[in-house]
């Protein structure tokens, strides 16, 4: 029993392949017909073969072409939707001069690490209230307005606290720069 369901599988799998072998070619061309590139087509047409995969009762088939033409135009249609939903025609193609981040040395991120344990020193050493509404408008991008409502303070001392503190820490990076 177990073997009659391996040879069955085998002989599925036979007829799949040779009718990859036959119809890959008309496939190809069938979907760059329809506007994919080429590396979209050979995709479209592992798509195929995928969803024809699914059927065991390929072997079969007198009418497996027809059935792999319809298969590929349920494809083509499935890949249209999902480039018009994602709106794949807005997209930028990825250039390395424009997209790449530069690399950075092993020496930078270093003294940009030591930079910011400087600056969470700074902060450390302020008064704590000067150090929130530093925090606030700096890190949070909160509104005097805002910041003054949430510590329950007013707005004039929010913009005193915050020019004092700004001026504290670049006294004291600027001292620790140099």
């Amino acid at each position: 029993m177990a073997d009659d369901l391996r040879d069955g599988e085998y002989a599925g799998e036979r007829a799949l392949a040779d009718l990859s072998r036959r119809s890959r070619p008309a496939l190809l061309r069938y979907f760059q017909r329809r506007g994919l590139s080429a590396s979209d087509a050979e995709d479209a047409v592992q798509d195929v073969f995928l969803r024809l995969s699914r059927r065991p009762d390929i072997v079969g088939w007198d009418h497996g072409e027809a059935y792999l033409f319809e298969t590929a135009a349920s494809v083509a249609i499935d890949r249209h939707r999902r480039a018009h939903t994602r709106r794949e025609d807005q997209h930028t193609a990825y250039d390395e001069a424009r997209h790449a981040v530069p690399d950075h040395s092993v020496e930078r991120i270093v003294e940009g690490r030591q930079e910011l344990q400087r600056l969470i020193e700074c902060l450390r050493l302020m008064p704590e209230r000067t150090r929130h509404v530093v925090m606030l408008a700096r890190l949070e991008r909160l509104t005097h307005a805002q910041i003054a409502r949430r510590l329950g303070i007013s707005i004039s001392t929010v913009e005193r606290r915050l020019v004092k503190g700004m001026a504290q820490l670049a006294a004291q990076l600027g001292e620790a720069g140099q």
